[in-house]
């Protein structure tokens, strides 16, 4: 299996994944539309390297397009770059759409594309709910240096806890401020009031929330050093040693009381289902009130649920499932039912494309890409959500896994895969869907 085939030299590797954390990452998408553009880092946070919404070549985003809509390869739209750095700096997740940087037209009768180049660095990351606070501190001897701090909303699940729908349903709340760093910047701890009287209110009857990214480092630093190179050696050995601990065994049990949900997830790397259960292998487990008879046959369960299990939600971050979606049948008749799953998260590459962009797979000279799960579809109603309709993000029953990506990419160094119906087929029509693939770098035999 592959979840256990890892080399030692890529686990090697993936332990020090923080020291290669500024690999470069790219995401282009296609100028149709409000197609949406998102950055992402497992590990760390996004610092934009470069950006273009324009036209640089006759390939990219060129799918059904006459040649004189591709003639014009010295296409750019000065700005895109700063756009997205004050946008995007700092976080974890950051999406947009074509409209947010469409401020002219650098090239009439050009189809154009927005292509960002970004690297995840292991920035300390902090999010305070208004009305909490934002503590940032430091190890002795070392001092703070913010990266990027955000006061406003950006989506609707952050901070949303029983709050009223319509104070989290503007999302495009998002005010860059540099009152973080002014007051925090080369102290050893700092506190920050997440309110409207530090950072004025940018969007009134909104609940919202203050993001800082920063990093520690030594009081002896050069301030001329790039930010994402000063990472202090703790910070970054400490981090590292994160991806030793992701194959530890994780279990998550759901008694089937009619639609709970059994929630899997991964903080590092992504998910790898060993062994699932449905039926009963003891007594004990969810046995609350519930009848001796009822807990009697020890020796149920329901065949084909692993790879029930393993299909729906091997190669993601997070996969969420009710009991219904592996009652297929009854095992037992008449005795009280659980699911039990057990998995690894291992540190596996993890791409999102949305709809209309592209996923590039890449791996390091003398590597090949081996993919280990790849999904086109939709699963929830944030992931590729900018500005979009709410009758294109209901859908979230819409999980296609697919071998397309495995088939077109393994065995190569890189390869580019377009998120579209076209090479996919559409699994809901109506709805905006996105490409989710893990995958692993391994040397050539």
């Amino acid at each position: 299996m592959l979840h256990i085939r890892l080399s030692t030299a890529l686990l090697l590797a993936t332990s020090c994944a923080l020291w290669t954390a500024v690999s470069m990452e790219m995401v282009t998408t296609c100028d149709n539309g409000d197609n949406v553009q998102r950055l992402s880092c497992d590990l760390g946070v996004i610092a934009v390297q470069k950006a273009l919404y324009g036209r640089e070549d006759k390939v990219t985003c060129s799918a059904g397009k006459p040649p004189q809509q591709l003639a014009n390869t010295e296409c750019a739209q000065a700005g895109t770059v700063d756009a997205l750095k004050t946008r995007c700096n700092g976080k974890k997740v950051c999406e947009i759409n074509t409209d947010f940087v469409r401020t002219s037209d650098p090239c009439y009768g050009i189809f154009k594309y927005l292509q960002t180049k970004y690297t995840c660095f292991p920035a300390n990351h902090v999010v305070a709910c208004e009305g909490s606070s934002a503590h940032l501190y430091c190890d002795e001897g070392q001092v703070i240096t913010v990266y990027g701090a955000d006061y406003g909303r950006r989506d609707q699940t952050t901070c949303s806890y029983k709050r009223p729908e319509a104070q989290i349903l503007n999302v495009d709340c998002s005010n860059p401020t540099n009152i973080v760093a002014t007051r925090c910047n080369g102290k050893n701890s700092c506190t920050v009031e997440a309110s409207n009287s530090v950072f004025t209110d940018p969007c009134g009857g909104t609940y919202k929330y203050l993001e800082v990214a920063y990093v520690c480092e030594s009081k002896t630093g050069s301030s001329e050093t790039m930010l994402h190179i000063r990472l202090s050696t703790a910070l970054l050995l400490a981090t590292s040693c994160v991806l030793w601990t992701a194959v530890s065994m994780e279990m998550v049990t759901t008694c089937d009381n009619d639609d709970n949900v059994q929630r899997l997830s991964c903080d590092v790397g992504v998910i790898a289902v060993q062994t699932a259960l449905y039926g009963r292998a003891d007594e004990v487990t969810c046995s609350e009130e519930i009848p001796p008879q009822q807990l009697a046959n020890t020796a149920c369960a329901q065949e084909g649920t692993v790879d029930a299990l393993k299909t729906r939600c091997n190669g993601k971050k997070v996969c969420e499932i009710n009991t219904d979606f592996i009652r297929t049948s009854d095992p037992c008749d008449g005795i009280f039912k659980y699911l039990q799953t057990k998995y690894t998260c291992f540190p596996a590459n993890h791409v999102v494309a949305c709809e209309g962009s592209s996923a590039h797979l890449y791996c390091d000279k003398g590597q090949v890409i081996t993919v280990y799960g790849a999904d086109y579809g939709r699963r929830d109603q944030t992931t590729c959500s900018y500005k979009r309709p709410e009758s294109k993000i209901l859908n979230v029953d819409c999980s296609n896994p697919t071998n397309i990506v495995a088939t077109r990419c393994d065995g190569k160094n890189s390869c580019t895969v377009e998120a579209s119906n076209s090479v996919f087929t559409d699994p809901c029509g109506g709805t905006y869907k996105y490409l989710e693939v893990a995958y692993v770098c391994d040397y050539r035999m």
